[in-house]
């Protein structure tokens, strides 16, 4: 006796959200292609949401604005720049001491590997921090 080997099928009935009310006489490939083009779609949307999110100027990359944002931090947690979210100035001398440290290391790992402007900058930063720090702390 000859058995047929046809293998077997699955279907698979479980349903997500909005799509478990409507039935669907697609076939799987059908399916596929629309949910395929739904994924397109968000991605589309959610690219152009970016988009215009970033139309917002950034200034370049480069080490001086790295040492800027860094030096902001710090500025931040002496208690000499307001929260943006709150309008109030608050104090965190650890963080303002971590990066006044930070800030330390860069330029000690960056010697000689600088611009002189860079050296400059840097040099001048980490002064008048420290000097902030060092009042703040006494």
């Amino acid at each position: 006796m000859a058995e047929d080997n046809k293998g077997f099928v699955i279907k698979d009935r479980r349903s997500f959200g909005s799509e478990a009310e409507k039935p669907s006489s697609e076939t799987p490939e059908e399916s596929r292609e629309q949910k395929e083009s739904e994924v397109k779609e968000e991605a589309a949307k959610t690219e152009e949401k970016t988009a215009s999110s970033e139309e917002v100027q950034l200034p370049e990359v480069n080490f001086s604005t790295f040492i800027f944002s860094l030096s902001s931090s710090a500025f931040f947690h002496l208690g000499e720049i307001e929260d943006p979210s709150t309008g109030t100035k608050q104090k965190n001398l650890p963080m303002a001491k971590h990066t006044i440290d930070i800030l330390g290391m860069l330029k000690e790992k960056t010697e000689g590997n600088l611009t002189e402007d860079e050296t400059q900058l840097l040099t001048n930063i980490l002064y008048d921090l420290r000097m902030r720090y060092v009042k703040d702390k006494s």
